[in-house]
């Protein structure tokens, strides 16, 4: 009832968005999810400010797929070649992906329903500004997704000073509305400078539009650069820096610092433009943390679907709808915001087509628990990594060749996922393979 009257003709109008997502971010990296030595005031003012999830999951545990389910509101296995990250350079790493690349197609298609194109066609102003990770062809390029600016880097793994991919190709990546651009600085500054600048020009009183801006941050993914380390040349090939194992711990914790630095100055320009009030901010995370990240007391890291690999931060603040300090367990996952973003965005579908994620803001302004039935599955050559959750019920199974193992765990008293239970109950692992196998069925991408 609440959301319904925030949201009626009568009330506040459409709410502005900013959807601000960290990459390779663990789940223990931040200081309101218990990190002792890393401090990040600003995003934590959005916990105590608005809701703090914790269980929360990423679409996928790693970047493109996630980055797919976000956008298309749906499983990612929908479109086809994107539940691995595109590799660099564009390279497709398991036989879908390698077939589509080989004829050009590794990429995220402009017919698919996208919610930048959603918000566009219902009068929002559009923006992405960080990194794209959805193909490096042009006819994949933001532009046609229905955002109206988009400063980006086109793939995983970017050089933070001199904005060229890992050696020794140093392919400069950093594009401007389709088109090469260069631009001076750490790019995480860059993002939060272009961010603010395009926050003022859409704004009251230049622009009566309700907006939504994306922002897809690359901290803290590889190459590991701290803001002061700027040298004259890029990260030479044989540099740790680009191994997503091995950042120095001084040098992970201010990157992330730095990322909380400039959220912050995207907080206060939301504030200065007087629109602060009536914009939903989210803060997420595309996947689980890497080696370098922070421990988290789960198991696995991303690349797995084990709870390090897909349980991620994520954090909503909606004034006068969503109540402050609130610490929410409901489930959530990635392409839940979208249907969220979709409602209060008054975007309406095409014909036949609908989300597969729910109206998460709608459920947390409701004060209600909606139960959750969520699926993984992320291929990587020939080594595959499945997942289920059905209640509190989690099921693990990792394929490599033709080996396979399997895992079913209760997350209600064993979130570590160190009481293997798939032998004691073999029916319940029987019972959600067949919801697998079904869900497996019905996701066939459609190239």
């Amino acid at each position: 009832m609440l959301l319904a009257v925030a949201l009626s003709a009568h009330a506040a109008p459409r709410p502005n968005i900013v959807f601000i997502l960290a990459d390779d971010m663990g789940y223990g990296d931040l200081s309101c999810y218990g990190c002792k030595d890393i401090s990040t005031p600003h995003i934590d003012s959005l916990a105590r400010d608005g809701v703090r999830l914790t269980q929360f999951y990423s679409n996928g545990p790693e970047c493109t797929p996630t980055r797919t389910g976000f956008l298309t509101g749906r499983y990612q296995q929908r479109v086809g070649g994107l539940e691995c990250a595109i590799g660099t350079g564009n390279v497709g790493r398991y036989d879908d992906a390698i077939r589509l690349r080989e004829t050009n197609d590794l990429g995220l298609p402009t017919n698919e329903m996208t919610i930048s194109r959603l918000l566009k066609d219902a009068g929002y102003a559009t923006a992405v500004i960080g990194k794209w990770h959805l193909g490096y062809d042009d006819k994949f390029m933001p532009r046609g997704h229905g955002f109206d600016h988009a400063l980006y880097c086109l793939g995983g793994g970017m050089d933070y000073f001199h904005h060229v991919e890992d050696p020794p190709a140093y392919q400069p990546v950093l594009r401007l509305n389709g088109k090469p651009v260069k631009r001076e600085g750490y790019f995480t500054d860059l993002i939060a400078d272009d961010a603010v600048r395009w926050l003022r020009l859409n704004t009251p009183p230049r622009s009566e539009k309700p907006f939504f801006l994306y922002l897809p941050f690359t901290a803290p993914h590889s190459p590991f650069q701290a803001p002061d380390e700027k040298q004259p040349a890029p990260l030479p090939a044989g540099s740790e820096r680009w191994n997503q194992g091995k950042a120095p711990p001084p040098v992970y914790k201010a990157m992330i610092e730095r990322l909380d630095r400039v959220v912050g100055q995207i907080l206060d320009s939301l504030r200065e433009q007087g629109v602060a009030d009536n914009t939903v901010v989210v803060f997420a995370s595309d996947n689980g943390g890497t080696a370098s990240a922070r421990p988290t007391g789960l198991r696995g890291q991303k690349g797995g679907t084990f709870e390090g690999g897909i349980r991620v931060p994520c954090i909503v603040r909606w004034p006068g709808i969503l109540k402050a300090g609130t610490v929410s367990e409901q489930v959530g996952i990635t392409m839940d915001l979208t249907a969220s973003f979709a409602r209060i965005g008054g975007a309406k579908l095409p014909a036949g087509r609908k989300f597969d994620g729910i109206d998460l803001l709608g459920v947390l302004a409701s004060g209600k628990t909606e139960p959750r039935q969520l699926f993984w599955r992320q291929r990587r050559g020939d080594n595959t990594w499945k997942g289920v959750r059905d209640g509190s019920l989690k099921y693990v199974v990792q394929i490599r060749g033709a080996q396979q193992e399997e895992y079913l765990f209760d997350l209600a008293n064993d979130v570590a996922e160190k009481n293997d239970l798939a032998k004691s109950r073999a029916a319940e692992v029987q019972r959600i393979k067949s919801l697998l196998a079904a869900w497996e069925k019905e996701v066939r991408p459609v190239r």
